[in-house]
C-alpha cells in the first residue's frame, strides 16, 4: 500500500480550485463558518463532483481523508 503525503494545495487542485495559498485562505474565509450539523460534503458551495470527492475521502478513509478533515476543521472555525 502506497503512502501519499498530499498538501492542502494538492487538495484544492484535486477539487478543481485555485491552489495558491492566498486563494485557499480566501476560500476558507469566504465560506466559513459552516453549521456544525451540516456534513462538509453537503455545504452548498461545492459542485456535485467536489461533494462526491469529499464524501469518498471521508467515508472511504482515502489518502485524502486527513486533509479533508483539516479543511473541515478550518471551515468550522
Amino acid at each position: 500500500m502506497e503512502n501519499f503525503e498530499h498538501t492542502m494545495n494538492d487538495l484544492f487542485a484535486q477539487l478543481g480550485l485555485s491552489d495558491a495559498d492566498s486563494e485557499i485562505n480566501n476560500f476558507i474565509h469566504q465560506h466559513r463558518p459552516i453549521a456544525d450539523d451540516l456534513s462538509l460534503e453537503k455545504a452548498l458551495f461545492w459542485n456535485a463532483g467536489q461533494a462526491q470527492f469529499i464524501h469518498e475521502a471521508l467515508y472511504d478513509d482515502s489518502d485524502w481523508s486527513e486533509l479533508v478533515d483539516q479543511l473541515n476543521t478550518r471551515l468550522r472555525a
